[in-house]
């Protein structure tokens, strides 16, 4: 099942119960993430949300900066995805 938001794009497969993450902010990934990574994501995100921002990592290299209503953002589509985890 694809999903498309305005922070993150990616696939959800049922038959692995992964989250193929494509797309975060204007930057294309290919990271997959299964249902115990995206509920420490989203812990993280919630137990951080109140610092104005984040610095994202992609591939360990390129280091991508959210801001806060961006992190915000990120949060909501990720707990979009995460209900597709059985």
């Amino acid at each position: 099942m694809l999903y498309e938001g305005k922070m993150i794009a990616g696939e959800f497969d049922g038959s692995t119960n992964e989250f193929v993450l494509q797309r975060i902010k204007h930057h294309y990934t290919e990271t997959t993430l299964n249902k115990g990574q995206m509920q420490k994501v989203l812990s993280y995100l919630e137990k951080h949300r109140h610092e104005g921002g984040q610095i994202l990592s992609l591939f360990d290299q390129m280091l991508v900066r959210l801001s806060g209503e961006e992190v915000a953002l990120l949060s909501s589509e990720l707990a979009e995805v995460q209900i597709r985890y059985q």
